[in-house]
């Protein structure tokens, strides 16, 4: 959670061509130079290519490579192989998540092309298929493999796959529906965690928590990465609700099923600068931004290295986000750019064609952002309005929602707005507070105009 101009790629193996796909959408690199896809290059034309290339011989040390690497050796003999190819899938999906490099999601593919190979309409199949569709952000065609495994098969986790793309294309009415059928099924940990988002894009903040309690609860070490992004999910409510030392023992719980989570040593490093501790929260910031290259990632880094004095550290990083971010993250670097007064227009157009992906709040927000930028006030107060339709309470809606309200002279809207935003501007980048807080001075100063014009 990135479609815009991703190239399409072509490998050449041997006398097999495997289909390139686009970036994943929080990748760190160009799929060329993935160390999941270099070690394809040289492979032999094989009998059955994706089989072959699923079983490719993988590198690392880490507990998920071990994994994989038993899996290919059983997968390798065994007479049946589909149910290990197909647990292969999965293992690689978590690979990719776990170390931002998108090979692993081709890989993924290929476990899914392998498994049709010898039996075509195999459903677990096509629902590894549909989760690689929605990490490249594929949303319809992800749709359409979801709707179908509703139809044959109706499992918790065919309704889980549906309700997550409807999430992306903005449904979230379709959506609940379908989280609902999910829970009725099975109440796990990928259920709850599903639900509790839902809650939270509803606006239910103390429900989402509740909601996400369990799934933590719910979570093991067989289960170690959806466990981390629980707690670190979990993390970021209570940060939102201003619990920032409870969040910071969720980050570290994170931690401790993930090592080196990037997505936790985030969320360690904004409440650390939530605290005003911009040099601890750089220790956190920094290896993160080492496992990817996201713009939310390299901007937290560059503002708390600002928070300093760093400048130049910080222009360092601002450079190489500049460099990438718009294949990246699209839609977040469109908010940077905002944010910073650059390239306005490189932001709109940025923006606008995440609208052909997604039509969640926040691409909303992000057009509505980059329209007032460009001087379109009265489309950016309708698509900000769309962006909080759904009543999510996320202190950036409501902090550029003011903020076009003041720049169409419109205070009382500015000022309910930014009271809203005030209320979780911990949760807010530091350039992003700094604004928020310089605009509300005005907005006081422009109220206390007319009672000193008086003699009040």
């Amino acid at each position: 959670m990135l479609k815009l101009s991703y190239p399409r790629l072509s490998f050449l193996l041997g006398g097999c061509a495997l289909a390139g796909f686009g970036l994943w959408k929080i990748t760190v690199s160009n799929v060329v130079t993935s160390p999941a896809i270099k070690k394809t290059k040289s492979l032999s034309a094989p009998a059955n290519c994706s089989c072959e290339v699923a079983l490719l011989p993988h590198d690392g040390i880490e507990q998920i490579d071990r994994q994989i690497k038993q899996l290919q050796d059983q997968a390798r003999t065994a007479p049946k192989r589909g149910e290990t190819i197909k647990r292969l899938g999965w293992a690689f999906i978590t690979k990719a998540r776990l170390s931002y490099d998108p090979g692993y999601y081709k890989l993924a593919e290929q476990c899914s092309l392998c498994v049709q190979s010898e039996n075509a309409n195999d459903p677990d199949a096509f629902l590894l298929q549909g989760h690689i569709l929605d990490s490249l952000h594929k949303f319809k065609e992800a749709e359409s493999v979801a709707r179908r495994l509703v139809t044959i098969r109706n499992e918790a986790l065919d309704h889980g796959l549906l309700g997550d793309v409807l999430v992306e294309q903005g449904r979230l009415d379709e959506a609940v529906v379908s989280y609902q059928k999910m829970i009725n099924l099975r109440p796990d940990l990928q259920s709850y965690t599903r639900v509790a988002n839902i809650r939270w894009l509803k606006g239910d903040l103390q429900g989402a928590t509740e909601v996400m309690q369990m799934a933590v609860t719910a979570g093991s070490p067989r289960e170690a990465e959806p466990t981390a992004w629980a707690y670190t999910r979990l993390g970021i409510y209570q940060l939102q609700a201003g619990n920032s030392e409870v969040a910071a023992k969720s980050a570290g719980i994170a931690l401790q099923f993930a090592e080196n989570y990037a997505a936790a040593l985030l969320l360690r490093g904004r409440i650390l600068l939530a605290q005003g501790k911009a040099v601890e929260a750089i220790e956190s910031l920094q290896p993160a931004t080492t496992l990817t290259s996201l713009p939310e990632y390299q901007w937290t880094l560059a503002d708390a290295l600002r928070e300093v004095g760093r400048t130049q550290a910080a222009e360092d990083v601002e450079s190489r986000l500049i460099s990438h971010g718009s294949v990246n993250d699209p839609r977040t670097f469109a908010l940077y750019l905002v944010t910073r007064g650059q390239r306005v227009q490189q932001a709109l157009a940025l923006a606008e064609a995440e609208l052909n992906t997604r039509a969640d709040v926040f691409t909303m927000d992000a057009v509505a952002w980059t329209l007032r930028a460009n001087g379109r006030l009265d489309e950016a107060r309708d698509y900000s309005a769309r962006s909080l339709k759904e009543g999510t309470q996320d202190a950036r809606l409501f902090y550029h929602a003011g903020s076009i309200a003041m720049a169409l002279g419109n205070p009382s809207s500015a000022r309910e707005s930014f009271r809203r935003a005030e209320q979780g501007k911990q949760t807010l980048m530091p350039s992003e507070r700094d604004d928020l807080n310089r605009q509300f001075a005005a907005l006081s100063r422009r109220d206390e105009t007319p009672a000193i014009a008086r003699g009040n």
